[in-house]
């Protein structure tokens, strides 16, 4: 007999600004989700908590002590309070003046979800042994406890029932970003339309950057003006913009100091690769070439991702299925060097969970 997919929705209150919350036990209080079926997305609807991926969770053992690592190196690549243009609500204009004095000022927290590849969408294989974590990056802010939510689908299948292609206009400098859920790209209204046309009941929608296109990326972040046209290019173009770098000459010459030198924990830089190496276990030849990486092409280092992923159901108010994404979530497609004919492809696939 073939099981519905199964759906739970989580409201999570975290404790602290950054917070590795592992769902799974609350998931088999509420539901038998875990033990039912076979897969499990994860779905986040905000910009700065998500999920990692299944493989770079199981790169660190699923362990809390190495993931804490991982995203320490991010916390001294982009420091609380560094001067970031997101984070100056005088520049805001789309705020008024009493949301400007409550609005976060978490522009580390942004930067920090797009680097370290946090996705509002993961698929695992389930386990109710192994922890999955929901990643808070920005859980405290002033006196009020922030509520986040977060939907897990069970599911024991998936496949592939609908498949479109878009071209996406970009300018000619080097480093842009496109906005994908920009009205005027009718990317939202093609996959409802094309959702409705199908009629799943569950489904992953996958955002795929066509296999041709080279120096490209894609994210899901909020797309705000300071913070991606300002605060993402400077750091496309310098990695180590708002880190608190203590010795100049690691930023002139970073390959400069040796290799094998137990002096690292000087340089706040490479405090940042020495935080990755150990929560990846990364050996030391493959160390040297991540330092090599991020040094010498942080945009390709900075986005990863080719592929980002989005749930559609039945969501809030809507009763029939739809792309569902968070208030303020946009796929954003991301160049770092200019496309040939100022297009891009990016291929939408419509995944059926069942």
């Amino acid at each position: 007999m073939t099981r519905r997919p199964s759906e739970l929705k989580l409201t999570l209150v975290p404790q602290r600004r950054f917070q590795a919350i592992d769902v799974i036990a609350r998931i088999g209080e509420a539901s038998d989700l875990l033990r039912l079926h076979q897969q499990a997305l994860f779905c986040s609807f905000h910009t700065t908590a998500g999920y990692l991926g299944q493989s770079l969770s199981t790169r660190m053992h699923n362990r809390h002590d190495l993931l804490s690592q991982f995203f320490r190196a991010f916390h001294v690549l982009f420091p609380q309070g560094a001067e970031y243009r997101h984070d100056r609500m005088e520049l805001r204009t789309e705020l008024s003046d009493d949301q400007k004095i409550r609005e976060p000022r978490n522009g580390d927290s942004h930067l920090t979800y797009i680097g370290a590849g946090l996705r509002n969408c993961a698929t695992y294989r389930t386990n109710p042994e192994t922890p999955v974590y929901f990643i808070e990056l920005d859980g405290t802010g002033g006196e009020e406890s922030r509520e986040r939510k977060t939907v897990i689908v069970g599911f024991d299948r998936e496949r592939t029932v609908a498949h479109m292609s878009l071209n996406v206009p970009v300018s000619k400098h080097p480093i842009d970003s496109i906005n994908l859920a920009d009205p005027r790209l009718g990317l939202t209204e093609s996959v409802n339309a094309l959702i409705k046309q199908v009629g799943v009941e569950r489904a992953r929608v996958d955002l795929v950057i066509d296999s041709a296109e080279r120096h490209v990326g894609l994210t899901v972040n909020e797309y705000e003006t300071l913070l991606i046209q300002n605060d993402l290019m400077e750091v496309l173009n310098n990695p180590l913009r708002f880190a608190r770098i203590k010795t100049r000459h690691m930023i002139d010459d970073p390959l400069s100091i040796p290799a094998k030198t137990l002096s690292y924990a000087q340089y706040d830089a490479v405090i940042i690769l020495n935080s990755l190496m150990e929560a990846l276990r990364l050996d030391q030849s493959s160390f040297e070439r991540l330092v090599a990486k991020v040094m010498s092409f942080p945009a390709r280092r900075f986005f990863r991702s080719r592929r980002v992923s989005f749930l559609a159901a039945p969501y809030g108010e809507h009763d029939v299925p739809q792309l569902v994404r968070g208030t303020y979530q946009s796929p954003i497609l991301v160049q770092w060097q200019p496309a040939e004919r100022q297009t891009r492809r990016v291929g939408v696939t419509l995944v059926e969970l069942s």
